[in-house]
């Protein structure tokens, strides 16, 4: 499922991040990698809060949509 629709609070696992290439550098070098674990803070209006590696990152809806978890 897309990150934006997640469930709050839970840690989840990526699946899949569907970026461009160079966006999905700059995700990965951020923490967000393919196998890696994530936990959503919150999330209005398709923006998430997500907290990455003991840090905390915003996601726009568009970038959101595209990184998969499960």
């Amino acid at each position: 499922m897309p990150i934006a629709i997640a469930p709050k609070g839970c840690p989840l696992q990526i699946k899949k991040v569907g970026a461009e290439d160079k966006i999905k550098k700059h995700l990965q070098e951020l923490g967000v990698i393919e196998g890696g674990d994530i936990t959503i803070v919150s999330s209005s209006g398709g923006n998430v809060i997500v907290i990455v590696k003991e840090g905390r990152l915003c996601l726009d809806r568009s970038l959101a949509g595209k990184i998969l978890v499960a």
